[in-house]
């Protein structure tokens, strides 16, 4: 069966992302969205449905980008698509944001997510979108030797050169460039904690020192 209607969404960063495809292809892009996914996405994503002349139930399918990036962003979404899903019978396809990022390049591309404390989330991709360099959280330093490597791409300010991506035409061509075996459950994709798991962790492991004495 061919899937050519679809919504996809982004609440993975600060922006927030709405596609739908009719054919034609409607957007809703807000650059400045922080913290107000949950109030905005649900308006945004009628009011570009709206615009292709859909309903939810003419999807084929619905997609959400699964992360790394914001910790409460990306759950949003994926709930949201987890929920037309599971009320249509629709499949579901999860997209990471460095596969977003990367289809922004032609050729090989280093995604870069910034993850606080001159941390980064990292991602190295070939020239036909293949995992080369495996996911990871890195420091500076490691992000500005990777940086010798391969063009950066990314949404954010680095302290490397880099291409400013487009989240919207990233998340689209990575939804045009998804095979049959990139469908299924979706869940979120993190490759660090939360601050306030790792906070909670941090308190277990005093509580239990506390008590060993």
């Amino acid at each position: 069966m061919q899937m050519k209607r679809y919504l996809a969404i982004d609440t993975s960063a600060g922006y927030l992302t709405v596609i739908a495809k009719n054919g034609e292809t409607f957007v809703t892009f807000e650059p400045d969205c922080a913290m107000q996914h949950s109030v905005r996405l649900m308006d945004a994503v009628e009011e570009t449905l709206a615009k292709a002349g859909m309903r939810p139930a003419d999807c084929d399918f619905f997609c959400a980008v699964t992360g790394p990036g914001s910790f409460t962003g990306i759950r949003i979404g994926i709930s949201t698509v987890k929920g037309f899903c599971a009320a249509l019978h629709r499949p579901a396809l999860g997209v990471t944001s460095f596969a977003a990022l990367a289809y922004n390049a032609e050729g090989k591309a280093l995604a870069a997510i910034p993850a606080g404390r001159d941390f980064y989330y990292i991602c190295g991709f070939a020239e036909d979108k293949r995992v080369s360099l495996p996911p990871a959280y890195v420091s500076g330093e490691r992000l500005a030797a990777l940086a010798e490597e391969y063009p950066v791409y990314a949404y954010a300010p680095l302290p490397v050169p880099y291409t400013k991506a487009d989240p919207a035409a990233g998340l689209l061509r990575a939804v045009e460039g998804a095979g049959e075996e990139d469908f299924g459950d979706i869940s979120a994709f993190y490759l660090k904690k939360s601050q306030a798991e790792e906070e909670r962790e941090k308190a277990r492991a005093g509580a239990g020192e506390g008590g060993a004495e």
